[in-house]
């Protein structure tokens, strides 16, 4: 039981006569972009967590890696 076309165009109805035209505009303008800025941020903080973590596998590699490549290494030879 999902919200049907007559149902969510009587609630759009409501809702403009509630806030008017101009209100209403104005509260969707504000809600884009509020929605623009989440995602930049969002997309901007995996960045800098993928850097912080390439950094940080650069500076301590992992010994469990090192092992596992060396052996490996060890069965091509």
């Amino acid at each position: 039981m999902g919200i049907g076309f007559r149902e969510l165009l009587v609630i759009l109805v409501i809702v403009l006569l509630v806030f008017g035209a101009k209100k209403l505009k104005t509260i969707g303008t504000d809600l884009g972009a509020a929605v623009r800025g989440f995602k930049k941020s969002m997309n901007d903080g995996d960045t800098e967590e993928s850097v912080k973590q390439l950094k940080a596998d650069a500076e301590f590699p992992d010994p469990a890696a090192k092992t596992q490549s060396a052996d490996k290494s060890e069965h091509k030879a």
